[in-house]
């Protein structure tokens, strides 16, 4: 079974930093994209950042772009979500997924994790 798992969300002033990590099992991590998203209360799921599987490519939403940076460590299976800049509209509940490809939207995405919370206090 394909499996993801968060880690890394908490608590932070707006203008902080934290890391988030995506723990992946159960496939061949090099095969697959992984993407990050986010839900906001009230809101749709939205896509966050996606790293490439076939050629490393990394990809950011608009409204992150700038102050996250999204690295895998092939190795351990593991992808980072470094977010710095903060502000109180990234607070959300963040999930990350194995893709087939950096084109999959939120949408199309059956099956989630439970996320980890990240919460920017102003």
């Amino acid at each position: 079974e394909v499996q993801t798992v968060e880690s890394g969300g908490g608590l932070v002033q707006a203008g902080g930093s934290l890391r988030l990590s995506c723990a992946a099992s159960g496939f061949t991590f090099d095969d697959y994209a992984i993407g990050w998203f986010r839900q906001a209360p009230g809101l749709e799921r939205e896509g966050v950042s996606c790293i490439s599987s076939s050629d490393g490519s990394t990809y950011y939403a608009a409204s992150v772009k700038g102050r996250f940076t999204i690295s895998s460590d092939n190795a351990k299976n593991t992808v980072y979500l470094q977010m710095n800049s903060l502000k109180p509209e990234d607070t959300a509940v963040y999930y990350c997924a194995a893709i087939e490809d950096c084109t999959v939207v939120a949408g199309s995405i059956d099956y989630w994790g439970q996320g980890t919370q990240v919460t920017v206090s102003s």
